[in-house]
């Protein structure tokens, strides 16, 4: 059987943990990496982190770029920029120079922005 082809939604994503998926460790990753599914734990990348509407994730996420559009616990250092989009819930800190919520989104936490 042939390997399915990456759909024009997926293109740029390195690695893609999807519905169903439950995932409890650390993950270090280069590229871009998306979560569909459950993660407990630490991410590390110096790239792009998309967590989708269906993902639960509770972890210590630090990266380039935090994409969210899922529920998320935990606490953020983001190199570049986070972007939240509806119907994200998060809960906990974000660290960025760059932090964009769309209305919609449910946050309950602190933000800090530093200045480089």
């Amino acid at each position: 059987m042939n390997e399915p082809e990456v759909s024009e939604n997926q293109q740029g994503v390195s690695a893609l943990l999807d519905q169903g998926t439950i995932f409890e460790g650390r993950l270090s990753f280069e590229g871009t990496v998306q979560i569909n599914g459950i993660f407990k734990g630490e991410i590390f990348t110096n790239d792009t982190l998309v967590i989708s509407e269906q993902a639960k994730v509770i972890a210590e996420i630090e990266a380039d770029t935090i994409i969210i559009s899922g529920r998320v616990e935990g606490n953020l250092f983001a190199k570049r920029k986070v972007i939240m989009y509806p119907p994200a819930v998060f809960r906990g800190t974000v660290t960025s120079p760059s932090l964009k919520i769309e209305e919609g989104v449910v946050f309950e936490g602190a933000s800090y922005m530093p200045r480089h």
